[in-house]
C-alpha cells in the first residue's frame, strides 16, 4: 500500500519569530498540524469526521530534530507522511526550506480514544481503515 502523504506551504509570518528573526521552537508543531490536517484530509478522515465517528485521537509523543532555523519571510514546504495506522497513527513530517534543504523532521504518534467511553482504542477503528482503503 502506498501511504498518504500531504504537503503544505507556508510563508512565515513575523509573529511566529522571535526578536531576531528565527522561528520559535514551538510553532513548528503548528507547521506539522497544518500538514497532518491536509494529510487527513486526502483520506476524508480529518478531526471533524474524526469526532462524526465517535473518535478523537491525542497526540501520545512527539519528537522534534532541528537541522538549521527557519526565519521571518522564508517559504517553506511542510511534508507529513503516514508510516503506521494499525495500533495508532504514526506520522513523519520534513520542513523544506525554498532551497531544497530539509530543516526540521519529526514524528508524532496519536491514539484513538472512544468519545462515549473515554477509553483508548487497542486497535485503529474500522473507519480508518475504511478511508485507507483496506479490508477488515
Amino acid at each position: 500500500m502506498n501511504m498518504p502523504e500531504a504537503t503544505v506551504e507556508i510563508t512565515v509570518p513575523y509573529h511566529d519569530c522571535d526578536p531576531g528573526g528565527v522561528v520559535w521552537h514551538g510553532n513548528y508543531l503548528r507547521y506539522f498540524d497544518a500538514a497532518r490536517c491536509a494529510l487527513l484530509d486526502t483520506i476524508s478522515y480529518g478531526y471533524l469526521e474524526m469526532a462524526a465517528a465517535g473518535h478523537v485521537w491525542p497526540i501520545i509523543d512527539l519528537n522534534i530534530r532541528y537541522l538549521r532555523p527557519v526565519k521571518f519571510h522564508e517559504t517553506i514546504r511542510v511534508v507529513a507522511k503516514l508510516e503506521e495506522y494499525e495500533y495508532r497513527l504514526l506520522m513523519t513530517y520534513q520542513i523544506i526550506s525554498s532551497a531544497g534543504e530539509v530543516t526540521t523532521e519529526g514524528v508524532t504518534k496519536q491514539v484513538a480514544v472512544d468519545l462515549e467511553t473515554n477509553e483508548m482504542c487497542l486497535g485503529s477503528p474500522q473507519v480508518l481503515l475504511d478511508r485507507l482503503g483496506l479490508e477488515p
